[in-house]
């Protein structure tokens, strides 16, 4: 035991959880109503809980036998435990709600004697971070922080004098890191704002405010220089064509092959490409696609209307092989520029018209190929992508900053956490 919280202040004792708590786990449940006594509830899932405490907004509605309300209820207090995902994350309820339960991996904790939650809480926090999670989850596919490994789970316990003192220092000084953090979090999305409105501002209406300017008639865009073309995406890019599925399991480490997958789109690449996240082997992928220096990639499926269809432009110098879901687009014109016009809000603004709040969103070529950007001379539009390469170039250097203090926050707030917990420093 020792091995992972050291020694301990004299007066401590380790004990299971189990011994301390009563754990429950939820019930996976049945999304319609099955007998004509059951009733239909607000319910938390895994994804409801964090580190932190939560509120009823995002609950879902589900049908419980009047034996499942009994057991499976919860009331202020309650400390509630994911046991598969994001494993050993914990929140208390800190709302009355004696009409709200809860689902399947999640455990209900609550003290078999006079103990506070909170400790738990804090412990299971320590515990996330420590490194003895990885020992006994198995992490091959999903790890699961099941009720028998939480029961046994070896619980340093202080008196309960020094647990309320401790619970109330990490309280007061988590409440400041969290509010530094916010702060961090705000400036992070002020930046980005700023960034896309510059962009948005940038391909539409260029960097001369003396220009001659004309009402393009497109309300998104509004108006624009004289000089510049009002088109159909179609009329810009030479072809539209799209990637063949790669799987999960079909990317490489080490392949011979740099790909691009369109989840990749939203959650690895920002405005463009120049060295591939994932690799496979080409022998791996019987239907290839490739992209080139300057083809710009759209996905084509995605979990939220306002970012459906977001691009990226590739600028490797190796070409590359693209998965299902992107569109591949080829032209003539400055990649970086055309990419930019395709990101800006008025060319969004038109990917997510008309599309439904569904499970998962699509575009496809066609519209894509419909939409309406205002086009330079190629000259002017390789001048405008220097500026905006460097002036976003700038503010993701600002973000990197505001992203590494928040970084170092929370690396404090588990150390504090740790020392705390495990006696290594005292309440003063």
């Amino acid at each position: 035991m020792s091995n992972w919280y050291g020694e301990t202040p004299t007066g401590w004792t380790v004990t299971k959880v189990s011994n301390l708590y009563e754990i429950t786990l939820g019930k996976m449940l049945q999304p319609s109503k099955e007998e004509d006594d059951d009733i239909i509830k607000p319910y938390i899932c895994a994804a409801n809980l964090g580190n932190d405490t939560f509120n009823l907004s995002d609950l879902k509605q589900m049908w419980f036998s009047p034996k499942e309300t009994e057991r499976l209820s919860l009331k202020r207090g309650d400390l509630l435990v994911v046991e598969g995902g994001d494993v050993a994350s914990s929140a208390i309820v800190d709302f009355d709600c004696p009409d709200v339960y809860f689902q399947n991996s999640i455990m209900r904790t609550r003290p078999k004697s006079n103990l506070p939650n909170d400790f738990l809480h804090y412990f299971l926090m320590f515990v996330r971070h420590c490194g003895y999670l990885d020992v006994i989850c198995n992490k091959a596919t999903i790890s699961h922080f099941t009720k028998e490994k939480f029961s046994n789970l070896p619980l340093l316990v202080p008196p309960i004098d020094e647990q309320n003192e401790i619970v109330e220092v990490l309280k007061s000084k988590e409440e400041k890191i969290n509010a530094l953090i916010a702060n961090e979090e705000r400036q992070i999305e002020k930046l980005k704002e700023y960034k896309q409105a510059l962009i948005s501002e940038t391909v539409t209406k260029g960097l001369d405010p003396d220009v001659p300017m004309k009402d393009s008639g497109v309300e998104s865009i509004g108006y624009c220089p004289a000089n510049w073309q009002l088109l159909r995406a179609k009329y810009v890019f030479e072809s539209f064509s799209k990637g063949q599925g790669i799987t999960k399991e079909q990317v490489v480490k080490g392949g011979d092959i740099d790909c691009v997958r369109y989840g990749e789109i939203y959650s690895k690449y920002d405005i463009c490409i120049s060295k591939c996240f994932s690799q496979t082997q080409l022998k791996l992928i019987p239907s290839q696609r490739f992209a080139s220096y300057g083809d710009i990639l759209f996905a084509g499926t995605g979990e939220l209307i306002e970012e459906i269809g977001k691009n990226v432009v590739y600028l490797g110098d190796k070409k590359i092989l693209v998965g299902g879901d992107i569109i591949i687009g080829k032209h003539s014109q400055d990649p970086r520029f055309l990419n930019y016009a395709m990101y800006c809000n008025a060319s969004q603004a038109q990917k997510s018209k008309g599309k439904s709040k569904l499970k998962v969103v699509h575009i496809s070529s066609e519209e894509i190929s419909n939409i309406l950007v205002v086009m330079p001379p190629i000259d002017e539009q390789k001048k405008l992508a220097d500026y905006l390469d460097f002036k976003c170039s700038f503010i993701d250097e600002l973000v990197e900053g505001h992203q590494r203090k928040i970084e170092k926050l929370v690396k404090y707030r588990q150390s504090l956490i740790y020392e705390y917990v495990t006696g290594k420093r005292e309440v003063e």
